[in-house]
């Protein structure tokens, strides 16, 4: 193995965070951030990474014989992507079977775009999942109806709003707004025997439940500062929600 000099440290070092900020950023797991970067590490030459994480920034150090480099970045929250994780587990699998040095990670990093699924199928299945759960309480045919076009109007409208680059927090407060000022009609106007049904089988989609699960996860495995600041990111998103829906019932007086 040759020698790395303290400015081709540097760049490595750059590169591992890059990556490893752009996992946080689209939902990784605390555990899977540290590992993907001490393998990263490790395939560049490095003989040892630490990070350390907390909700709005990563610390990594990259050791090498005597040399050590510690830089700082910023994490920049976006909405959860999987196929952006799984990407770059692809490329440190690549890394670590065969010789391919920093200039590699960097070309794939600038060009890894997340995988999205057509909007318009993302619509129909939000909305089919939503009239399901409206069925399995027992909706009847009229709620299942107003389920479907509220929630998938909702969708329609997380997805402009996010497309706008707003926060997260009034992106989700908006569209619970939407889906239940719709939904609320059914049981204003007297369209379905069940509309209470119909009102919470809507606002299904704004569940955070990634970031729930995420919080519980990093907690039991020792990563306590992002487990509290996902579950804080997951409580105030519900508490935005459920904003949204009170001024939407408050309107219609229902």
């Amino acid at each position: 193995m040759k020698n790395i000099s303290y400015e081709e440290q540097s760049i490595i070092t750059r590169g591992i965070i890059k990556a490893a900020v752009i996992m946080s950023e689209y939902g990784a797991e605390s555990i899977l951030i540290e590992q993907t970067a001490q393998r990263l590490g490790k395939a560049l030459g490095a003989n040892s990474v630490e990070l350390s994480l907390i909700p709005s920034a990563i610390v990594l150090t990259t050791l090498y014989n005597e040399q050590s480099v510690t830089t700082t970045r910023r994490v920049h929250h976006k909405p959860i992507n999987m196929s952006i994780v799984c990407e770059i587990q692809k490329i440190v699998l690549k890394m670590e079977k065969n010789d391919y040095d920093i200039n590699y990670l960097y070309t794939i990093l600038k060009n890894i775009e997340p995988n999205y699924y057509n909007r318009w199928l993302v619509v129909f299945m939000v909305g089919l999942a939503c009239v399901s759960f409206a069925y399995l309480q027992g909706g009847d045919l009229f709620s299942l109806g107003i389920t479907f076009v509220a929630s998938s109007i909702a969708m329609i409208t997380r997805q402009e709003l996010s497309k706008r680059r707003f926060v997260m927090i009034i992106t989700f407060g908006i569209t619970a707004f939407v889906a239940t000022l719709i939904a609320g009609a059914s049981k204003l106007y007297g369209f379905s025997s069940t509309p209470n049904i119909a009102l919470a089988a809507s606002v299904l989609l704004l569940a955070p439940g990634f970031a729930f699960v995420n919080s519980f996860l990093d907690s039991f495995k020792g990563y306590m500062m992002m487990g509290w600041g996902r579950w804080m990111e997951g409580t105030i998103l519900t508490l935005a929600t459920s904003v949204g829906i009170i001024f939407a019932i408050s309107l219609l007086r229902i």
